[in-house]
Formats: C-alpha cells, sequence, structure tokens
C-alpha cells in the first residue's frame, strides 16, 4: 500500500471506513475493542468520532510501554524478551488478551515503528504489525511495512487506515 497522500486526506478515509465499520457491526449487534501501541489510540478515536459509535465499540487500550503490554493485555513477558514489542506474536498476544477482557467479538490491534527513529536493520521505521482476534476464530497477525522516509504521522495514518479496513474484510468474510 503507498499513499499519495497526506495524513490529514488519509485520515479523512479513515472517517469514512469508520462509519461503514459502525453502520456493519451495530446492524450485526458486534462490538470491537482496540489494543494499540504505535497509533497511541488513533484507531479507537476514529470509530468512536461516529455518531452511534457505542453500539458497537466496547473499550480500548493503548499500551505504549511493555509493561502495560503485559499489565493490561497479558502479553506474556517471554514474548516481549523473546520476540520484542513489534513483532507478529506481540501483536497476536495483544489482539487476544483485548478479546479476552472485553465483550467485543472483534479485537484489533498494532505495534511497530512510528519514527523517526528507534529503527534498525532488522525493525526498520514504518514496520508495524497488526493483530486481528475473533471471538469465534483464530487470532493473527500481518505485516505492515511503509516507507521508512514517511513522516511518524503518515505511518501511523497508513496503519489506523489498514486495520480499518482489516476490520472491515475479516466481519465480511465472517458473515458472507
Amino acid at each position: 500500500m503507498t499513499h499519495e497522500k497526506d495524513a490529514a486526506a488519509i485520515l479523512d478515509d479513515c472517517r469514512e471506513l469508520a462509519a461503514q465499520i459502525v453502520a456493519r457491526f451495530a446492524t450485526a449487534g458486534t462490538m470491537i475493542a482496540t489494543a494499540e501501541s504505535c497509533t497511541g489510540g488513533l484507531i479507537a478515536g476514529m470509530i468512536t468520532e461516529i455518531a452511534g459509535s457505542s453500539a458497537v465499540f466496547d473499550r480500548g487500550f493503548v499500551t505504549y510501554s511493555n509493561a502495560a503490554k503485559v499489565d493490561m493485555l497479558g502479553v506474556r513477558p517471554q514474548t516481549l524478551d523473546t520476540h520484542g514489542a513489534v513483532s507478529p506474536v506481540t501483536a497476536v498476544e495483544m489482539a487476544a488478551g483485548a478479546l479476552a477482557l472485553s465483550n467485543a467479538q472483534y479485537a484489533v490491534s498494532v505495534t511497530g515503528i512510528a519514527g523517526p527513529g528507534g529503527g534498525t536493520a532488522a525493525k526498520p521505521v514504518g514496520l508495524v504489525y497488526m493483530g486481528l482476534a475473533a471471538r469465534d476464530g483464530d487470532a493473527e497477525a500481518a505485516e505492515l511495512r511503509w516507507n521508512e522516509d514517511w513522516p511518524r504521522d503518515l505511518i501511523r495514518a497508513a496503519t489506523v487506515h489498514a486495520t480499518l479496513e482489516a476490520l472491515i474484510e475479516r466481519f465480511e468474510e465472517d458473515n458472507a
């Protein structure tokens, strides 16, 4: 996924996706939880900007530090020690923890390196793992790789957009 747009334009697109989520999930009586690190609550904020979101948004966790991931979501310390905070295993454990600690049927999580610093050769700026867990299914992770030269706000906005799209896609697959 590449964007010629700036972060503000991407977030405008996100509002449209969030409105679709609220409408579709409300009709189905389905709730959502979020667990966010690098986006710092932007996914939850985007959904709750939409009128009627209380019918679909159960709760959100902003777990920026490793201690918060462990304390609030039940991410295993050994997962963080072995794989790091930015890993598919951590993303899955974050989503599974948000699901277990909520009344939601779906939970999404994101953990990554939004920059401009903090990246390494193995885990560069722009690397994000998104987790998705469903009450009636397995938790899974997807790797997102954004351009490491993008500004921080663009990486975060693109991550929100990809997460909202993935949530819609999973919901549609499950309800086809």
